[in-house]
């Protein structure tokens, strides 16, 4: 019997493949979505029991075919085009593998199908993470620092637009695609962070959703292998995830940076990402991916914290700031500048950011300046930042992490009370 965890790491895998396989066959983004989610939660029930068949995909194209077709029967108002669009319902007959030219791969098609220009930025981000990373509305609502509400009508609107445009399920012309690979690129991205540091629930990390950014981008770096973005994105991931087994303690508490076991990073992921990283940079223009990614390789390889190059990544933060301005750049930025010029220097530079409505709603911003405000002797203030972290943290190991620091700085302080009285 295959574990849950197990079949729901497979089925989050084959659902782009399947979905961009409907998608090319039928068309419909939105109806072949909903097809596809079908076919899921029969896997998901039917596949404990009977056993995984042998050809998966073409199980799941097969049911996602018949619940579609069902729709647009189903619909009196669509019974023209049912003719012209669906073709009759039969079992698909898989090939020698599943790699064969009928289950070829289409999920990069469906990326740029979701990156279609006829989109605002927004909507595409949108939409390439529920149609391909997998990820839930509240999720990408998260990721992108916008009402649950509003991401759920941004999203229907998004497939809506895609259906009106009347884009072919094709690989877009050469002239539209390097905007498209900005949008894809950031996708990949904001699935990896979601995965490497979920924004909620009780885990903190979230491997299929690592292990499916990372696998997309060497997909896209296999077909663009000159690209120095795609490139430094590839590297950033590898370099990143290299740290996961370090990342959490008994139980799965979060492990912060400066006091993992370093002997428990990947040295394998870091040597393929520090090989990527110097080939982008020495190739192709510099762009924000490949210098966070040259912040990580700085941070791999100094054999303690004590040993981190600080002065280095103070000066790649200043270069990443100045290509890619955001808040989260800035709030890092902020602790470089205090590991260089000391904790007040760093708090300076997060004050632009307590006017950030959306930052100031996130955890972040608060455990930064508890850090810093802890780094300068302010243990009351640290105290107080640590629990409004923990109040706006959304992920479990984060919120219990940041009460622990907020509890070690009580009980210090009634330690120095004491002491004091005697």
């Amino acid at each position: 019997m295959t574990a849950p965890a197990e079949l729901e790491d497979l089925l989050r895998r084959l659902a782009p493949r399947v979905l961009g396989t409907l998608v090319r066959r039928r068309g419909d983004l939105d109806a072949c979505e909903d097809a596809v989610q079908e076919a899921l939660l029969a896997a998901a029930l039917q596949w404990p029991e009977a056993g995984i068949p042998d050809h998966p995909v073409s199980w799941l194209l097969t049911v996602a075919g018949r619940c579609l077709t069902d729709a647009w029967r189903s619909d009196a108002a669509r019974r023209r085009r049912e003719t012209a669009l669906a073709p009759p319902d039969e079992p698909v007959s898989p090939g020698p593998d599943e790699d064969s030219a009928v289950h070829r791969d289409d999920t990069l098609t469906l990326l740029f199908l979701c990156c279609h220009p006829a989109l605002p930025p927004s909507a595409q981000l949108a939409l390439t993470l529920r149609a391909v990373g997998g990820l839930s509305t509240r999720q990408i609502a998260r990721a992108l620092l916008v009402p649950d509400a509003t991401m759920s009508q941004r999203i229907s609107r998004a497939k809506q637009r895609v259906k009106a445009s009347g884009s072919e399920f094709r690989m877009p012309p050469e002239h539209e695609r390097d905007d498209r690979l900005r949008v894809v690129l950031h996708v990949f991205y904001l699935i990896f962070n979601e995965g490497y540091a979920a924004s909620s629930g009780p885990d903190l990390l979230r491997t299929e959703l690592t292990g499916e950014a990372i696998r997309l981008a060497r997909e896209l770096h296999r077909l663009l292998p000159g690209d120095g973005e795609v490139t430094g994105l590839l590297a950033l991931m590898l370099l990143t995830e290299a740290r996961r087994a370090a990342r959490t303690g008994p139980g799965g508490t979060l492990v912060p940076l400066a006091e993992q076991d370093r002997r428990l990073w990947d040295r394998e992921h870091i040597a393929e990402g520090t090989a990527l990283l110097t080939t982008a940079l020495s190739t192709a223009p510099i762009g924000p991916y490949q210098l966070q990614a040259a912040i990580a390789a700085v941070h791999s390889e100094a054999a303690c914290a004590d040993d981190t190059d600080w002065p280095q990544i103070l000066l790649l933060y200043r270069l990443l700031e100045g290509v890619w301005p955001n808040p989260v750049v800035t709030l890092n930025h902020a602790v470089a500048v205090a590991m260089v010029r000391g904790p007040r220097a760093g708090l300076d530079h997060l004050a632009g950011l307590e006017s950030d409505k959306a930052m100031a709603d996130r955890h972040r911003l608060h455990a930064v300046r508890a850090h810093l405000l802890e780094m300068a002797g302010e243990h009351d203030a640290a105290r107080a930042a640590y629990e409004l972290a923990a109040r706006r943290a959304t992920g479990i190991p984060e919120q219990r992490y940041l009460v622990a620091q907020a509890a070690r700085l009580s009980a210090g302080l009634g330690t120095a009370h004491a002491q004091r009285r005697r």
